[in-house]
């Protein structure tokens, strides 16, 4: 397992201070905000290939939702993730993260033929086959990632992410865990993650209170220890608030993280 830091929690002016302070702190890789990605692959080859950091992932980026209920809205989103994935393939991320929807239905209620959380899931497994096999042909994974219920109506625990992308079966298809979201939805992370296996390819890391792990009350070596049993070997993204100093906190927050890794 491996620690990366969001680009926007990088102290820096330019990426090349950003990639090389998280350097210095520690981390292993960088996750990037996928707005303007494919304009900026030649400047990310250039920085991260000269250092010893990895792209780890591309959290998003992509206007509209998966789920909108217009047509046209959701073609935009589909097109942008399929650019996205494409230029995440080119700077060797994992994956790219994917929210199908924030807040409420967008979807009409057609009970009693289908209710809108019905006619969600069968659109975003449809969605998931298209955009999952342009995934694979690029070699660059879809991360679909539960929130919690304050954020998204739709998919709030693991297993809800889980049952989609395992009745999908592509492996370019996976989950993304957020220890934040987990600490509102799951009565036992450790268990969650378990059960989860091998279907989470991405992690991120924030505390109980969206802190820098280690700042709330958040136990984290459990739930790095069932992700260990399940042969989890990638990328742990830091995506949190900085309360201080990021000099200070960042590199305290890997030495914490650590110990947790080695509990």
């Amino acid at each position: 397992m491996k620690l990366a830091c969001q680009e926007n929690m990088a102290p820096g002016g330019s990426l090349e201070e950003k990639v090389a302070n998280l350097e210095r702190f520690g981390f292993a890789g960088i996750e990037l905000w996928g707005s303007g990605l494919p304009s900026r692959v030649a400047e990310i080859n250039r920085v991260v290939g000269g250092s010893s950091l990895k792209v780890s992932s591309i959290c998003a980026g992509y206007r509209g939702a998966w789920l909108e209920a217009s047509a046209e809205e959701r073609a935009v989103a589909i097109a942008d993730s399929k650019d996205l994935l494409s230029a995440g393939a080119d700077v060797g991320a994992t994956g790219l993260i994917m929210v199908p929807i924030f807040g409420g239905p967008r979807l009409p209620d057609l009970s009693p033929l289908k209710t809108a959380r019905e006619l969600e899931r069968d659109l975003l497994l449809k969605l998931l086959d298209d955009v999952g096999q342009h995934a694979a042909r690029v070699r660059c994974a879809v991360l679909v990632e539960p929130l919690n219920r304050y954020e998204t109506h739709f998919l709030n625990r693991l297993e809800q992410a889980t049952d989609i992308v395992r009745e999908l079966g592509n492996p370019w298809v996976r989950i993304m865990a957020d220890f934040f979201h987990m600490s509102v939805e799951e009565r036992d992370l450790a268990d969650a993650l378990r059960r989860a296996g091998d279907q989470v390819w991405h992690v991120h890391l924030a505390d109980s209170n969206r802190l820098l792990p280690g700042m709330g009350h958040t136990d984290f070596a459990p739930g790095f220890a069932a992700l260990r049993q399940a042969g989890f070997d990638k990328y742990m993204a830091l995506e949190c608030g900085i309360p201080g100093d990021p000099f200070v906190e960042l590199p305290e927050s890997v030495a914490f993280l650590n110990r947790c890794l080695q509990a």
